[in-house]
């Protein structure tokens, strides 16, 4: 078969089911950042505690990030456009829950069900971007996944500060889960008709559930440590650690006799084979580590260090999103001709753009911080958008379509293990130092400070990757979709991996 037949025929309801998918995307990473400023309002309007407000909050990450594989791998086999719909309604339906939820326990349980529905979301949309785009199109629509992931994730302050101010404390809380609704009905109507209907890869293969197991018990061993690092405050929580290690030791072996017994693995460890992922994945995690970290934290410092509103402290993000955008617009149309190069400058420019800040708050405190951190902000926002986007393009470039399901909840779980190590780390920083010394300016720049070291961890191994690549190229694996193009349905026939 010859390489135009191997690729669907150019239609537009490509980009349109692109934009369903982006839209769910938007919701789902949006509820990690949006619910932060709304916690006073919870506190007042619900009667919320301090342990319930966490769970709130690190409940949600804890059961994104467990979803993430098993949901991966389930699309791969039963079809990602099933899951994306059920993921997508799912959410939609638990949104609804948290907004009406009677009490604080409800809410958890609600917000618990949300965070997992998001994580059957998530490696759809990488999967379902890997089966309808190729080459150069691939690249575009991951810099718009990157766009969107960045915009997401900065302006969830901003419409949480809104949302508020116009409802009110006392029930703004509610309308931060209420907004998710008419997205959510309006991307499954629109994913009910432009979703393709890709056949399922792995009809005939049984689900891995020892694995799932495994792997869940394994990323809850490491991450409830790492979320409930303020509200478990004696030591013993670490001992879960050497276990999450154990368990994740015993899944890695027991994904190998998978493998050698020839039944299908919940994660092909023959991935790990590709540079190219392995890399990628690892300065995926790093990052997290850092990026998500910065809001969290300057959050903190300009509500609680310089008396700002959660509206005025969305507001001062802003120039972080806008700058985002456009710099994973470029990130998308540049990263095939530039390759690694482009995600090495852009970790150079968030860790400048860190920087900056922590030199503005010691050159303009107080109120006046948020416009002298503005510029800063920006550059570090261009290198964001350079970073996320052709990073995930290259991570998966070379990945079979026919895991790019699972592959995908493997890049996205380090991303969320990532995120709640770097909160953990940076939040013991900020607050031991405003504990012992009670200066907040102080206390931001620390934080700040070890954001940009972990930010250089990412960028060693983004410059060390490109060394090797200049010295030995990886060879060629790339795996594309064949058949004979959309039908009226929006099918494409025989897909199967590459050479």
């Amino acid at each position: 078969m010859s390489t135009e037949q191997a690729r669907p025929a150019p239609d537009e309801r490509r980009w349109k089911a692109l934009g369903v998918c982006l839209a769910a995307g938007f919701i789902s990473l949006l509820d990690t950042s949006i619910v932060n400023v709304a916690l006073p309002s919870l506190e007042r309007g619900l009667g919320a505690s301090e342990a319930t407000q966490a769970w709130v909050v690190s409940g949600y990450a804890l059961t994104f990030g467990l979803a993430l594989v098993p949901a991966g791998r389930l699309g791969d086999m039963r079809g990602r456009r099933q899951a994306f719909l059920f993921g997508l309604a799912l959410f939609t339906v638990a949104s609804a829950a948290c907004g009406f939820a009677p009490g604080t326990g409800w809410l958890v349980v609600f917000r618990l069900i949300q965070g997992a529905a998001a994580g059957i979301v998530a490696p759809q949309t990488s999967g379902l971007i890997q089966q309808m785009f190729q080459s150069s199109e691939r690249a575009k629509a991951f810099g718009v996944l990157g766009t969107v992931i960045g915009v997401s994730t900065a302006t969830g302050p901003l419409a949480g500060g809104l949302l508020i101010d116009a409802a009110g404390t006392d029930d703004g809380w509610r309308w931060v889960f209420f907004v998710n609704l008419p997205i959510g009905v309006a991307a499954f109507v629109a994913g009910l008709r432009l979703l393709p209907r890709f056949p399922a890869t792995g009809k005939h293969e049984e689900f891995d559930l020892f694995g799932v197991f495994l792997l869940g018990a394994g990323v809850l061993a490491l991450m409830l440590p790492l979320v409930q690092e303020q509200q478990w405050t004696g030591r013993e929580k670490w001992a879960l650690m050497p276990l999450a290690l154990v368990l994740l030791g015993a899944f890695w072996a027991w994904e190998r006799r998978q493998g050698r017994l020839g039944r299908a693995p919940l994660v092909d460890l023959a991935l790990f084979s590709l540079r190219s992922f392995t890399i990628g994945a690892l300065i995926s995690l790093s990052y997290f580590a850092g990026f998500t970290t910065v809001f969290f934290l300057y959050a903190l410092y300009l509500q609680n260090g310089v008396g700002y509103s959660a509206l005025a402290s969305g507001l001062t993000v802003l120039p972080f999103a806008a700058a985002s955008a456009v710099g994973a617009a470029l990130g998308g149309r540049l990263v095939v001709r530039f390759g690694r190069k482009l995600v090495v400058i852009g970790l150079a420019g968030v860790a400048l753009g860190v920087l900056g800040v922590v030199a503005a708050v010691e050159l303009v405190p107080g109120r006046n911080v948020g416009w002298a951190s503005a510029l800063p902000l920006l550059i570090g926002g261009i290198g964001s958008g350079l970073t996320v986007s052709p990073n995930t393009t290259l991570t998966l470039t070379r990945v079979p379509v026919h895991r790019a399901g699972a592959a995908g909840g493997v890049l996205q779980t380090g991303q969320r293990v990532g995120s709640a190590a770097g909160i953990a780390v940076v939040s013991a920083v900020y607050f031991a130092h405003l504990a012992n010394h009670g200066r907040a300016d102080t206390a931001l720049q620390l934080g700040l400070l070890a954001v940009a070291g972990i930010i250089l961890v990412a960028l060693v191994l983004a410059v060390a990757d490109l060394r090797e690549r200049q010295v030995r190229p990886e060879p060629e694996k790339a795996a594309e979709p064949v058949g004979r193009g959309w039908d009226e349905g929006g099918a494409v026939e025989g897909v199967r991996p590459g050479p």
